[in-house]
């Protein structure tokens, strides 16, 4: 595939959310790159560099060539939310994806995640389809399933998952969306979704291999509370 020139317009924009990520963001900007160079599509990539602390922005200044590589510094954390709102605004492609640097879900899925975020508008990884192959410890499965099944039964959702960190969207909805979504952490994606499906978008979910990576960020006890909290709120109407 030939490679992009700095003026031409990509086709997908692939967002790496990044806050202290020195020892997976360069591992993840080459994967990436070596899993869309074996398709048609031209691509952007973002690193969405959230305040780090650990030296994440400067390996990702190194990494981005001002091309095909661009970095997003906040000096202030923005939240994973916020971070990729402010990615998304940027991006160019025709499609907006992203993924978890720590590469938990299957990269080899991205083209079909595109594909599909092409053909319905959005389209979202999901560890809790039948076919999906996934590998995390007891404590994290238990509380995952009790709150996606909260969602769907408070806040109506249809999906599965919600919360698995990878999401493709058609560049005109997910700007349609972003307004409307008030959350800028961990409560983004669920929020993101259940506003697509009341304002009439299209969801599909595909079944992914997902494994745990060794250094997650999440804590189950601070952050469960946290995405418990925002889903009373929005099922009170005060989010």
């Amino acid at each position: 595939m030939e490679e992009n020139s700095k003026n031409e317009k990509p086709d997908v924009s692939i967002v790496l959310p990044a806050y202290n990520e020195a020892r997976n963001i360069e591992r993840a900007v080459k994967a990436v790159i070596e899993t869309l160079r074996k398709t048609g599509f031209k691509y952007e990539i973002i690193i969405a560099e959230d305040g780090s602390t650990d030296g994440t922005d400067r390996i990702a200044a190194g990494l981005a060539d001002g091309k095909k590589i661009l970095h997003l510094h906040s000096d202030e954390r923005l939240g994973r939310g916020g971070a990729l709102n402010r990615a998304f605004l940027s991006a160019r492609g025709d499609v907006v994806a992203f993924l978890d640097v720590d590469l938990s879900t299957d990269i080899t899925y991205l083209p079909e995640l595109i594909d599909k975020a092409l053909k319905h508008g959005i389209a979202i990884g999901s560890r809790l389809k039948k076919n999906s192959i996934t590998s995390r410890p007891i404590k994290r499965d238990i509380p995952s399933k009790v709150y996606n099944f909260l969602v769907r039964l408070l806040l109506g959702s249809k999906l599965s998952d919600h919360q698995c960190g990878f999401k493709a969207f058609r560049r005109d909805i997910i700007l349609n969306i972003i307004p409307k979504v008030k959350d800028k952490h961990w409560f983004w994606d669920t929020e993101v979704l259940v506003v697509a499906q009341r304002m009439g978008y299209d969801i599909v979910e595909i079944p992914v291999r997902w494994k745990q990576g060794k250094e997650t960020k999440v804590s189950v006890a601070r952050d469960s509370l946290y995405m418990f909290k925002c889903l009373l709120k929005m099922w009170l109407g005060r989010l």
